[in-house]
């Protein structure tokens, strides 16, 4: 690399070297192995890129699906499933997988998302041993294709209110499902439109002429090939973007399925139409069921960071070799990873990318541990489901700002799809969308902190919530939130009493996790005051949290961005001192500062930053642009993505 002439002259600063091996070893953790296979299976199908701009949708399909099934030949898809079935019994290695399939053909990553983590985790999950035998063994190799049909037109993310209907019928021990008006029909379906054979419905049960809330059963759709009798199915048709995937609408007029079609873990009916379940509280039932599910949203929020790790890998790289404009006479054209300008639109992004692939390990090794049966009680598995809910919106976003941010960093170029970002854009849009809207899911995140995880969380709707927490005093709310005694604990390691954000270095990792805890727990005391405050003057609950919405979702990226900072810290802390460890506290440094300074309006006006210190900051920030400006490409290439799933020739030469 050539010297860095555009830092600063310091006495103080060495410049580190980066082992890239070493860092690639570090970032791919104890599921190297797992993502070298996937790799090697991506370059080995790295055509499918050029395939979905060359084929017709039709063609494109096909080819995503024969791509899907020779990957699950190799293993790497199974990986989540029982040894017993073909799996790999290991559900962190399923999600490093997914992660890293993320690097190639987004089509591709959605239609195993769909086959193996919806459609086969809802049987695993969802199902007993009797739906495990028939169903495991040929969906795990990719020989029985499936959809999860949940989302309906009428309802989207609200679940509990979907209007399919599943009716026991005793005399003939079948249930009867059938889509009860245009508001009930499953809507955006993966794989329904062209491939799957059966589908899990979920569906508002009926037992006796009484509604036991929403349960999920295995309904067949096709056979041969061919639509059964009762199943409507329509093609959504062409989307903005994964056309590769078949997504589509089903309907279901009367359609019969034995008893046994029921995934009957946490509920089952007897042959005579009793309804039994070991969960009496039916809103604990469905979000127990609710919870089974939750590695759809660790995964998704993975794949978005590895999306956001391609376009910047292509906008770093053109960056270090691209010349426009010369600084001065004679000097020659100037890199664009040299103007101070081009530095701060892409090194922030690259340093987040980083703090967010270390929140993503957090909350993979948290799920493992909890499907592993290693840590699984009630409350641990609530805090796993809002980690992952907010690890996934920040992930999500994330990746779709950083793909504007990169294609627009890359010129003209970067509007060729030879450079893939238009498929990067239009396949990875949609990912704030699934798996969640990512409001929602800061909502429920919000929720979690509100009530602290209360054993009453499960029962608790918004209006529950609103009650619950305007039933304890503010302080018993704060107290309760985990933030507040991490905040007494940094303000006792700090000096100057009430002034240590004041005389703290800037480049203190303590100081910066004070900040972020403080934002927090000043948020969720100002939030749980709002609340209390609009139900003391006896408004109607729902209204209250309405009006308090931007509030609540504010809280909920103030208390991420935390989590998301104390992951990277603690992964800097723990290396050993040399080259990676300096380039990794870099990075961390400068997302800690410029997620400060993204914020510093909110900061100055709480009396946290002075005008001097809000200058400092953003002064700072800059030094660290410049400081990781010659390590960029390394850090890039410590990603490991496969250089025929970068493919641009007009950006990388």
């Amino acid at each position: 690399m050539a010297p860095d002439d555009t830092s600063p002259p310091t006495n103080r600063y060495t410049r580190p070297v980066i082992d890239v091996e070493a860092l690639a070893a570090l970032l791919d953790g104890e599921y190297a192995g797992i993502r070298t296979l996937v790799r090697t299976n991506l370059a080995a199908h790295s055509s499918v890129l050029e395939d979905a701009e060359r084929l017709g949708m039709d063609a494109f399909r096909e080819r995503v699906r024969d791509i899907v099934v020779e990957m699950a030949g190799t293993g790497q898809t199974g990986m989540g499933f029982p040894a017993a079935y073909g799996g790999g019994d290991d559900v962190g290695a399923s999600v490093a997988a997914f992660e890293t399939l993320a690097f190639g053909d987004l089509s591709v990553l959605v239609k195993v998302g769909v086959q193996f983590g919806l459609f086969g985790g809802a049987i695993l999950h969802l199902g007993t041993g009797r739906h495990h035998d028939a169903y495991l063994p040929d969906l795990v190799a990719g020989r029985l294709l499936g959809c999860f049909a949940m989302t309906e037109t009428g309802h989207g993310s609200n679940v509990q209110a979907l209007g399919t209907v599943a009716r026991y019928d005793a005399e003939a021990e079948e249930f009867v499902v059938t889509t009860e008006g245009d508001a009930a029909r499953k809507d955006y379906i993966g794989n329904a439109a062209r491939h799957a054979e059966l589908a899990v419905v979920f569906a508002q049960l009926e037992v006796g002429g009484e509604s036991r809330g929403v349960h999920a059963l295995v309904v067949p759709l096709r056979s041969g090939g061919k639509v059964l009798p009762g199943i409507g199915i329509e093609d959504d048709g062409r989307k903005m973007g994964l056309n590769g995937v078949d997504n589509g609408r089903i309907r279901f007029d009367g359609v019969r399925v034995p008893r046994e079609a029921l995934l009957n873990r946490f509920a089952d009916v007897t042959p005579e139409g009793a309804y039994v379940s070991p969960i009496d509280n039916p809103n604990r039932r469905f979000f127990t069921m609710l919870g089974t599910l939750v590695q759809g949203r660790v995964c998704v929020g993975g794949a978005g960071v590895n999306v956001a790790k391609v376009a910047l890998a292509l906008a770093v790289k053109y960056g270090a070799r691209r010349r426009q404009f010369e600084t001065s006479p004679g000097a020659g054209e100037q890199l664009l990873l040299d103007y101070g300008l081009h530095q701060r639109r892409l090194l922030p992004l690259l340093a987040r990318t980083y703090a967010l692939h270390c929140a993503q390990d957090v909350v993979r090794e948290q799920l493992h541990a909890v499907f592993s049966g290693h840590q699984d009680d009630p409350q641990t598995r609530r805090r796993l489901e809002s980690r992952a809910a907010g690890t996934k919106a920040l992930g999500t976003w994330h990746a779709t700002r950083t793909v504007q941010e990169c294609r627009e960093a890359c010129g003209g170029a970067g509007y060729l799809a030879v450079n893939r970002f238009a498929a990067l854009k239009a396949d990875s849009d949609v990912f704030t969308t699934f798996e969640g809207d990512n409001h929602v899911l800061l909502q429920l995140v919000a929720k979690g902190l509100l009530t602290d995880y209360a054993d009453e969380f499960e029962d608790l709707d918004q209006l529950g919530m609103v009650r619950y927490v305007t039933g304890l005093a503010v302080e018993t709310v704060i107290e309760k939130a985990s933030v507040h005694k991490l905040l007494e604990r940094v303000r006792d390691l700090l000096p100057g009493g009430d002034a240590w954000d004041r005389e703290a270095g800037l480049l203190d990792s303590e100081y910066h996790l004070a900040m972020l805890r403080y934002r927090e727990e000043h948020m969720l005391a100002g939030l749980a005051r709002r609340l209390k405050h609009g139900v003391d003057r006896r408004r109607d609950p729902g209204t209250v949290f309405s009006q308090v919405q931007d509030h609540v979702i504010a809280l909920a990226h103030a208390h991420v961005e935390r989590l998301v900072l104390e992951a990277f810290v603690d992964v800097v802390r723990a290396l050993p001192d040399h080259g990676n460890k300096a380039a990794l506290g870099l990075l961390c440094d400068l997302f800690a500062l410029s997620t400060i300074e993204a914020d510093r309006a909110w900061f100055m006006e709480h009396g946290r930053l002075t005008v001097q210190r809000s200058k400092a900051i953003s002064r700072e920030v800059n030094d660290l642009c410049r400081k990781v400006r010659p390590l960029a490409v390394d850090l890039v290439e410590a990603w490991g993505i496969p250089p025929e799933m970068l493919r641009a020739p007009d950006l990388l030469g």
